[in-house]
């Protein structure tokens, strides 16, 4: 498979203790993540239940940038028929990427580099999240009501994202061209 060429739509900071992140014009990225960034770090603990690890174990940070597609983002939106969208930064992304087909289903080892030459790699793919799942019922209608419990869950499964590591660092900037290298096993695994 060949390259997929995206666009950088736009780029978040997420704060501490905040589930939203902040729109900026660039952000910077080093071996321990994003710059600022809460999720920024080699390692991060584990959360009870959401983990291999038991709760409060000191592990790798897998999750240090996400992303989402404005074309996934605008499936959940349509699926979940809500009065106001919802948005990449109500999510906590890092990025909002475009013309990136099946973003959620890029496989680990995927690399996404960009002008500066920063190089991100994929990890996995990032399922909803229960207590974003709540405020967005706070904070969301569907035609005047307010937003189902399960409602996120179940249209933002395989479509909210990815998440990953730095694998390179640079700035990343709104408006960048981004080139995914799909993961491929190199030749000598394959049969």
């Amino acid at each position: 498979m060949g390259n997929i060429v995206g666009k950088v739509v736009a780029v978040y900071l997420g704060k501490e203790d905040v589930f939203g992140t902040e729109s900026q014009d660039s952000i910077q990225v080093e071996m321990d993540g994003v710059v600022g960034d809460r999720h920024f770090g080699r390692t991060r603990i584990a959360w009870d239940g959401g983990d291999k690890q038991a709760g409060g174990t000191v592990r790798r940070n897998e999750r240090q940038w996400s992303a989402t597609s404005v074309e996934e983002m605008a499936e959940i939106n349509a699926d979940m028929g809500v009065d106001k969208p919802l948005t990449a930064q109500e999510l906590g992304n890092n990025l909002l990427l475009e013309g990136i087909p099946e973003l959620c289903r890029l496989p680990m080892g995927t690399t996404l580099r960009f002008p500066s030459g920063a190089e991100l790699m994929v990890e996995e793919y990032n399922p909803p999240c229960i207590d974003m799942a709540q405020e967005l019922c706070e904070s969301h209608m569907v035609n005047g009501e307010p937003l189902e419990s399960g409602a996120f869950g179940k249209a933002a499964r395989h479509k909210r994202g990815i998440i990953g590591v730095v694998e390179v660092a640079g700035e990343i900037r709104a408006g960048d061209e981004v080139v995914v290298k799909v993961y491929q096993p190199p030749k000598w695994q394959r049969r």
